[in-house]
């Protein structure tokens, strides 16, 4: 709680000394010109008009949004100092539990805005809408962390506050007119990179840093271990950690200050990270996670992480990534229930094997999987299988699910049993819901329909589902749904918008990794 508190006094003396600089007054009329090209005028008029001794006057677009930024900013440190002395008002453990993930959530969004706007961060404009696309789905989860372990009634309601308006107004700026920025081809390897770790990267066997081995032939017998002495090195240049064959019974949290970190395994049937918390057994699906990452630029390689809660304990996560830039390349995640929770950021996933039944491949990451493997399992009586629950919730975040030259098929313990489950490619977790499936090839196990209702109409208009030229005995589409927001997109130019090129601006960053990738569709 220490950094948490230290965060919020040196961005309350930013605040200060931001707010002195400028002292001139805003008309009003001014104000609801601007905040009435937004999605939440209101708000957004209360809090300028409050607020307008401390800014200059905003004359155009650029020097609304940057407003509007410091200001969801400010009210986010505000609400965050607020949020961290109700821990004492939590009356169970469920409470409590939802409560510390929100405190988590609230920090990454003050860190994501404070990005953002951060002079010295030299980002593109896709770089802010997955910032703040980042920020609005940490707000979101910390609300769902309530509802799925039931305890809506008394803490959450104290947490109340206009912060998501205020990035929602934000994001409705930043947002181009397609939504898509276009990216340079050329740029080989981003310039923040040194080149002596573009030689490193794109080595098949990196050197390690530190090795990890259950039978003490390395520097470390946990993979905890070998993070906490990461978090001591200086700079945050790629940190590479070997992680030698074994099953590691660890639940791991990679959070913000550990950027570039590389965990690289002996491969994906050998060296596999396994955990069984659960909604189940009292966490929120976000604290369930087998492993989760926040550091940005994290890789994975020749790793499975797992986890073995069971398809009765419900929501059960063997991965979390919120980390921007990251890459998973040859892995395994396997679970039942959410298994991979693609929670926000750009993501690649390449070469890797995925294995689940009910939304287990769930999140609001702008997320590309690329010839990767999906396995519906046996799911509980009366389940249906579903691949993805994808939770876009604001019309402008550059988020989705993009799976590329991939196969859908049936794991060995569902061959038997087919002709008793459904399984769907993906239902509507959030109103703007946005998932493609591109050159896929989809198996019998695929119901004709391809694509199931989350709760009646909720989001059938609203929703962008594509499917795009796939392949094998269910990627027929003439008995597909015929809701307003599904397509068969027939247009190689729609098609490309989620290309790898195109969705996460990989061609920028992805050669640097050292991970092969096909850049276009």
């Amino acid at each position: 709680m220490a950094n948490s508190q230290l965060s919020l006094i040196l961005l309350s003396v930013f605040f200060a000394s931001f707010f002195s600089s400028s002292l001139s007054y805003i008309p009003p009329d001014i104000i609801n010109y601007w905040c009435n090209k937004t999605p939440n005028p209101e708000p957004c008029k209360h809090l300028f008009n409050e607020n307008s001794h401390k800014f200059n006057m905003p004359k155009t677009k650029s020097q609304f949004k940057k407003l509007a930024t410091r200001l969801a900013l400010e009210r986010a440190v505000i609400a965050q100092s607020h949020n961290q002395g109700l821990g004492s008002k939590c009356r169970n453990e469920k409470e409590r539990q939802a409560w510390a993930d929100c405190l988590v959530l609230y920090e990454n969004t003050i860190l994501k805005l404070n990005h953002t706007i951060d002079p010295n961060t030299n980002c593109t404009a896709q770089d802010e809408q997955t910032w703040l696309s980042a920020a609005l789905t940490n707000l979101d989860t910390c609300h769902t962390g309530f509802l799925e372990l039931g305890v809506t009634d008394f803490v959450y309601p104290l947490m109340s506050n206009n912060v998501s308006s205020l990035i929602s107004n934000t994001l409705a700026f930043t947002n181009g007119s397609s939504g898509f920025p276009e990216t340079d081809l050329n740029d080989d390897f981003p310039a923040w990179l040194p080149g002596g770790d573009r030689k490193l990267l794109q080595t098949s066997s990196p050197t390690p840093n530190l090795v990890v081995a259950k039978d003490g032939s390395g520097n470390y017998k946990t993979i905890k271990e070998a993070l906490d002495a990461a978090a001591q090195r200086s700079g945050n240049g790629r940190f590479v950690i070997h992680i030698k064959s074994g099953v590691y019974s660890e639940n791991l949290v990679i959070g913000n200050s550990l950027e570039n970190i590389m965990l690289v395994g002996d491969g994906l049937r050998t060296t596999i990270i396994t955990g069984s918390k659960s909604v189940g057994g009292g966490s929120t699906t976000f604290n369930s996670a087998t492993v989760a990452v926040t550091g940005d630029g994290f890789i994975a390689r020749g790793i499975t992480f797992r986890n073995t809660a069971g398809a009765e304990n419900h929501q059960a996560v063997a991965l979390r990534s919120g980390s921007d830039l990251s890459v998973f390349y040859r892995c395994g995640f396997e679970g039942y229930q959410d298994t991979l929770y693609v929670h926000s950021q750009r993501q690649f996933y390449k070469e890797s094997y995925i294995y689940g039944t009910v939304d287990f491949i769930f999140g609001n990451a702008a997320v590309v999987l690329q010839n990767c493997m999906i396995y519906a399992r046996r799911p509980m009586s009366q389940q249906k299988c579903v691949v993805t629950a994808q939770g876009r919730s604001d019309p402008n975040q550059n988020t989705g699910i993009s799976i590329h030259n991939s196969r859908v098929m049936a794991a060995p313990d569902l061959v038997p049993v087919l002709s008793s489950f459904k399984t769907f490619l993906g239902r509507p977790w959030k109103q703007y819901s946005r998932t493609v499936y591109l050159q896929t090839y989809l198996d019998t196990l695929v119901d004709p329909a391809g694509w199931l209702e989350w709760d009646g109409d909720f989001a059938l208009n609203t929703l962008y589902y594509g499917e795009y030229r796939n392949l094998g005995p269910a990627a027929s589409t003439a008995n597909r749904v015929t809701w307003k927001g599904y397509r068969v997109i027939t247009s190689a130019t729609e098609a490309s918008q989620f290309s790898v090129a195109n969705f996460i601006a990989g061609q920028s960053w992805l050669p640097a990794t050292g991970i092969p990738f096909t850049s276009g569709i």
